[in-house]
């Protein structure tokens, strides 16, 4: 006899219903009281992502600026009159918006958010989300495709819209809300990509 199919979760449900759903292996995201699927990741995504996260939690960590977590944890927007439930690939939270991190989703915008653009919907980080994390508040978003190896950086400026930032001598782009931060933009292409230990130390954080 053959274990009989998980039934699919209902196709609109709220928020709460959302944060205490077992989607099992399924990657979704809540809009607006709709359920969102996205597709299964490339291996260039998954090792960006961990290799960003793996810098990213060591450089907060000694410079003690915050937290940062990895999709799947949840961050929850209000932008204009929709709601909307998005997992980023990366985000990070700075010590002075501690408060907004609950037990399982961040409530309010993150300070920076990292999408890695995969090719299941290559217009979802730079249209829907694009749009949803200004208008919702989030300062600094990096959109990176390790594909096509575009790789924007946008801050929020005093007039609620994203602009898209410069990227510096020498090809460095440094992060606004992650003092310091620096990070030869090439470094995103090179395969495989830059040893971790190299770039701690072109950072000065270890001998």
């Amino acid at each position: 006899m053959t274990q009989a199919m998980r039934a699919a979760p209902p196709a609109r449900m709220s928020y709460e219903e959302f944060l205490n759903t077992d989607f099992e292996e399924l990657r979704v995201e809540w809009v607006d009281g709709e359920i969102e699927y996205m597709g299964t990741v490339s291996r260039e995504h998954s090792d960006l992502e961990t290799y960003l996260v793996s810098l990213i939690r060591f450089y907060i960590e000694a410079c003690s600026l915050g937290i940062v977590f990895i999709e799947p944890f949840n961050m929850k927007l209000k932008a204009g009159h929709k709601l909307s439930g998005r997992n980023p690939d990366i985000l990070f939270v700075a010590n002075d918006h501690r408060d907004r991190i609950q037990k399982n989703h961040l409530d309010g915008p993150a300070d920076l958010v990292i999408e890695i653009v995969g090719p299941d919907d290559p217009s979802r980080d730079r249209v829907e989300k694009f749009a949803e994390y200004e208008q919702g508040g989030v300062l600094e978003y990096w959109i990176l495709d390790p594909e096509t190896h575009r790789f924007d950086f946008f801050l929020l400026g005093e007039d609620g819209r994203y602009h898209l930032q410069q990227i510096g001598d020498e090809g460095i782009y440094r992060s606004a809300m992650l003092a310091g931060l620096w990070l030869k933009v090439d470094w995103l292409s090179q395969k495989p990509l830059p040893p971790l230990m190299d770039v701690l130390r072109a950072w000065k954080l270890i001998p």
